[in-house]
């Protein structure tokens, strides 16, 4: 079936972008490179529109609250051990324990906001992630301050993405043969 410009009544089959707007197999290799969402702030980094401030101070609020009930929650954890009188060799042990992976899930955290991290290593570290998740929520929270979390490298991979598209996609002018040498 068709209409008077000749078109079909088929939907036109089009590429989907994949991550930092690579093209799947079947895509058009000349599509634009698209930005990579960013939790809770989609893809408002680029341009710090739609609300990106409001974002930020939402997140950060957010995480800071997270690691203040965390806090207390680890604090009625400590009391518990306190009534049950374990003894304060398990007290330090799980105190050390705490401050220790949290110390580290900071660690570890801050750096994924600057590079992709390993997922082998990511994988093998997600209990110790989990056990200093007041750590994690600390990060997030001061790097929300700053920026939304991850915006930088997410920026540094748009822009290089942005530049091999315009690499690609750019044709020269002339025959390079007809040049005249200096």
């Amino acid at each position: 079936m068709s209409d008077k410009t000749g078109k079909t009544g088929k939907p036109a089959e089009t590429a989907k972008p994949g991550k930092l707007g690579k093209p799947d197999t079947t895509g058009d290799a000349r599509t634009d490179p698209h930005p990579e969402p960013i939790r809770f702030f989609g893809t408002t980094w680029v341009n710090h529109d739609a609300g990106y401030t409001a974002r930020r101070v939402g997140v950060a609020a957010g995480s800071l609250a997270a690691a203040v009930a965390s806090c207390l929650i680890l604090r009625l954890a400590y009391e518990g051990l306190r009534i049950a009188e374990v003894g304060g060799l398990v007290t330090l042990l799980v105190l050390a324990m705490f401050a220790i992976c949290s110390a580290l899930a900071f660690g570890h955290t801050w750096g994924a906001f600057t590079t992709r991290p390993d997922p082998a290593r990511q994988a093998s570290l997600r209990g110790l992630l989990t056990i200093g998740f007041v750590g994690s929520l600390t990060a997030y929270f001061l790097r929300s301050l700053h920026e939304a979390p991850g915006e930088s490298l997410h920026r540094q991979e748009y822009e290089t993405s942005r530049q091999q598209h315009t690499r690609r996609t750019t044709r020269r002018t002339g025959n390079p043969a007809k040049r005249k040498t200096p």
